[in-house]
Order: C-alpha cells, then sequence, then structure tokens
C-alpha cells in the first residue's frame, strides 16, 4: 500500500521571504567561491535571481536554470570551501521552489542554502567548526518567523553522521526554538 504525501498551506509570500533570507545567507559566502573563479558569476547570477523574486519578481523557468548553473559550478570546482558556497547559491535560488510537503526532504530547501554556507566558512577556515556554528548562529539569528513556520510544517531532521547534516541539524533546531519566542 502506497503512503499518501500530506501537504500544508504556503503562500508566494512566504516563499518570497524565504528567498530573500536564503539568498542573505548564502550571499555570506560568495566571495570563497569568487576569489577563485573570478569570471564564472553563476553562483552570483543564481542569488541575483532569488533576490529578485523575493522582491516581487515571477517565479520562471529562468530561476531553475540560474539554480542548476550554479549546481555545475558547484560541481566543477576541485575547492571544497568554493563547491559549498555554490552549491548555497544553488539552493537558495532553489528555495522559491519549496514545496508544501510535510517530508523531511523538503527541508532541505529552508536549511540548505545557510548549511552549505556555513560549511564553505568552515571549511575555508581550517575546517574549524565555530566558524560553521558561527553562520549557523547568525543565520538564526536573521530568520524572519514566516521562515520558522514554514519549517514547522516539516518532520525535525535527524542529527546524521556528516558535518553537513549535523550543520542542517542544528539550523533546524535553532529555527524551530527560535520560533517559540
Amino acid at each position: 500500500m502506497k503512503k499518501q504525501k500530506a501537504y500544508f498551506e504556503l503562500s508566494i509570500d512566504s516563499l518570497r521571504i524565504l528567498g530573500k533570507w536564503a539568498a542573505d545567507c548564502a550571499e555570506r559566502a560568495l566571495p570563497i567561491y569568487e576569489a577563485l573563479h573570478h569570471g564564472d558569476t553563476r553562483p552570483r547570477e543564481a542569488i541575483e535571481g532569488i533576490r529578485l523574486f523575493a522582491a516581487g519578481g515571477k517565479r520562471t523557468a529562468k530561476l531553475r536554470v540560474l539554480a542548476m548553473d550554479a549546481y555545475r559550478a558547484a560541481r566543477e570546482t576541485n575547492d571544497p570551501a568554493a563547491s559549498a558556497a555554490a552549491q548555497a547559491a544553488s539552493l537558495a535560488a532553489a528555495s522559491a521552489y519549496t514545496h508544501p510537503l510535510i517530508d523531511v526532504q523538503q527541508t532541505k530547501h529552508i536549511v540548505g542554502p545557510a548549511a552549505y554556507a556555513a560549511l564553505a566558512v568552515e571549511i575555508k577556515k581550517n575546517n574549524d567548526p565555530q566558524y560553521g556554528d558561527d553562520e549557523v548562529r547568525w543565520a538564526v539569528d536573521h530568520v524572519q518567523k514566516e521562515i520558522c513556520e514554514i519549517l514547522l510544517n516539516m518532520p525535525g531532521r535527524e542529527e546524521g553522521k556528516s558535518r553537513l547534516d549535523k550543520i542542517m541539524y542544528d539550523l533546524d533546531i535553532g529555527l524551530r526554538n527560535k520560533s517559540l519566542f
């Protein structure tokens, strides 16, 4: 017997708020990518694309293309910090397509941009987790209530084994706890 998918209501205005915050988080790591790949503007264009949407623009196919282009940039670099920074930009652009599905996998659309940005900064700073934790705190401090409310509709993440999983878990917990205040 196939399990039925459960959905919740998610407005375009909430996706715009999410997109702005995701762009703010991802942009913090963008200089890591750009320092190594001066002429490659794909991650920056993805962030610019989500900012246009967040400011009231249409959610077009071009935004999906920008997200995929930034994802390709992440895969093409050999530098792990630069890859994480480009992945943050890709996920920021993709946040406009968060599905209102009650599924833990959808939480990556919310915490992913901030988590990959935190990972990029941490890697760049000699894999010191304090720097990643600082980025997590920044993201939680700057999140809007609407984003926490979206996340509360979804199951919580588990801690996982990788450092990225741990960062995503910390963000998930931080955003859920912030919603209480």
